[in-house]
């Protein structure tokens, strides 16, 4: 059974599902006019600066939490396992393509967010839902493909959000601190339950204040490595940058190896193209899509622009890849290499960090999903479903259900992506919309800065 979920999620992950995920971002990148390079310094400011929110701002919780939902979410152990599994798999050049595949797809993460406010819906109780099923349905009026997204995002959310996640982070405490497995099981059930029991307020608030620490913790862990020995980061990128177009990076059938895997995980670390984030995207109080839109694309940026990237050069700097290390374990001996049992530590407690907080956010995507396939008022005994499941990933083997989660993550990018394609015009137009408005709020501050 685990080999035929293997083939087949091998298959969902191939060059077809690759190229036509780089291939959107690339699509929209030309259609927006570079955007995603033009607009980023104010996008971040957008991002992080405490501004009042217009008072016709519509929404659930702010652009910061929309957008700490979402990197709760998408920082997670693909940052540490997957960049690591990356450079194994296809050389350190896999880094640069996670690299192209990352500014690219800051574009489409835009679409997806820009399309996930517009057509959003409000429920008798004034909360908003959003995301793929809903401009499938109501912008391409093709409401079986937004059924088909909500069904594998609903599948995904319980396997690649939940239990293979709470089963890394028993995994890693049992090794490292020697916790038993049902300890970590209990302690992580009731910390979902008092965070996402409250709904996307609640979980809005705590990735708020728990995503910039657990990021900070392990970017500075890394940085220390990189500042520590700075004589070797110029040979570490250029390494980079020369595998990226020799070796293995041209061999491998359609896709070169370093390519191939440089993109997949770069996709599945930072998710854009596959709609989840749009899901976080659409509660925000903004008043404009666009506004929202350039928010949600900084996520990709800080994903793998600047947290995969400190994992991706500390491996290539310890040069340990060659030696049948895998994932974490490559990623933990690395940070070692240099800090030593202090770089284990690191690791560790990041892995648990960025896998608890997959679960926060993964545990809003697929509510979502499955209030759109049935009713709100189920979603009690989803999240309860949810909680149990957690303890569930902690204490057993996964094998067979990280496999079909695997698939049906990669699955929610078909319907997702044809939505983003046909939309490409609304995406434009809101995006024309917004930019006319956000110069005209930039010559206004000018005067009254003046006046």
């Amino acid at each position: 059974m685990a080999d035929v979920v293997s083939q087949i999620s091998g298959y969902i992950w191939g060059p077809p599902l690759l190229i036509l995920l780089v291939g959107t971002g690339l699509y929209l990148t030309i259609r927006l006019g570079f955007l995603q390079f033009r607009t980023l310094p104010y996008a971040l400011k957008l991002a992080f600066s405490p501004k009042r929110q217009d008072k016709k701002s519509k929404g659930d919780i702010s652009h910061y939490q929309a957008l700490t939902t979402a990197l709760a979410a998408t920082i997670g152990t693909g940052n540490i396992a997957g960049v690591a599994g990356a450079v194994i798999a296809g050389g350190p050049g896999a880094v640069f393509w996670m690299w192209i595949t990352a500014l690219l797809g800051m574009a489409t993460k835009y679409a997806e967010a820009i399309l996930a406010v517009k057509y959003r819906v409000k429920n008798d109780k004034g909360q908003y839902s959003g995301g793929p099923m809903y401009y499938l349905e109501k912008g391409l009026n093709a409401k079986w493909l937004g059924v088909l997204f909500a069904i594998f995002g609903a599948i995904a959310a319980f396997g690649i959000g939940n239990m293979v996640q709470s089963n890394t982070v028993s995994d890693v405490l049992k090794s490292s601190f020697s916790v038993p497995t049902w300890v970590t099981g209990i302690t992580l059930a009731i910390l979902a339950a008092l965070v996402i029991m409250g709904g996307i307020k609640s979980i809005g608030r705590v990735t708020s204040y728990f995503v910039p620490v657990m990021a900070a913790f392990y970017v500075l862990g890394g940085l220390i490595i990189i500042i520590l020995n700075f004589d070797l980061v110029p040979d570490a990128v250029g390494l980079i940058l020369s595998d990226a177009f020799t070796g293995q990076a041209v061999a491998g059938g359609l896709l070169g190896t370093a390519i191939r895997y440089g993109v997949a995980r770069g996709v599945f670390s930072n998710e854009a193209g596959l709609g989840s984030a749009p899901i976080a995207a659409a509660a925000a109080k903004t008043d404009y899509p666009g506004r929202q839109a350039l928010v949600s694309m900084t996520q990709v940026f800080l994903d793998t622009i600047i947290v995969c990237s400190i994992t991706g050069i500390t491996l290539v700097m310890a040069n340990l890849y060659g030696g049948g290390l895998k994932g974490a374990e490559l990623t933990s001996e690395s940070f070692s290499f240099f800090l030593g049992a202090t770089g284990e530590y690191i690791v560790a407690i990041g892995t648990v960090f960025f896998a608890f907080s997959t679960i926060v956010g993964w545990s809003y995507y697929g509510e979502k999903c499955f209030s759109y396939l049935l009713s709100d008022k189920f979603l009690p005994f989803y999240r309860a479903l949810f909680v149990l499941l957690v303890f569930y990933g902690a204490v057993e083997t996964l094998d067979v259900i990280w496999g079909i989660a695997d698939i049906m993550n990669g699955l929610m990018a078909f319907p997702n992506l044809v939505g983003l394609i046909g939309l490409s015009g609304v995406v434009v137009a809101e995006t024309r919309k917004f930019l006319k408005v956000a110069k005209e709020e930039k010559e206004q501050a000018k005067q009254e800065e003046f006046s």
